[in-house]
């Protein structure tokens, strides 16, 4: 079992991660080892061409790495990061999948994909999470 015993309870605790709140961004799934986390598309989401701006993309991701990382163990952060931007989103939604491929003694290695809701791939993003 992980360190949240629910989603609700992983809710309750992420609802304080404001800046992806405020941004519509949301935990659907919580498992042992990864969780999908998924935002509705509006116009806030936007940048000055009318795409999709990339920290949008970024900040889904991170908060699936920061959910799948503290289930493992809490309380653990980010250390190092980094995201490929493969295709401009197509959908109305985002969905972010973690899965953490390895779960050290100090570190966990997560990789999110990101996609949208018409199947599109988005973003590939891999993280290094270290343990407090």
């Amino acid at each position: 079992m992980g360190t949240f015993a629910s989603l609700e309870e992983a809710r309750k605790f992420f609802i304080n991660d404001r800046f992806a709140t405020n941004a519509g961004m949301q935990i659907d799934e919580i498992g042992e080892d990864g969780c999908t986390c998924s935002v509705t598309l509006t116009d806030d989401h936007k940048n000055a061409y009318g795409g999709v701006m990339g920290g949008v993309i970024f900040t889904l991701a991170d908060l699936a790495l920061a959910v799948t990382a503290n289930n493992i163990h809490s309380l653990s952060v980010a250390s190092q990061v980094s995201i490929n931007y493969l295709s401009a989103p197509k959908g109305s939604r985002l969905i972010a999948k973690a899965q953490c491929i390895k779960n050290g003694k100090t570190t966990s290695v997560i990789n999110v994909s990101v996609s949208d809701d018409t199947g599109r791939d988005v973003a590939l993003f891999i993280g290094t999470a270290f343990k407090l």
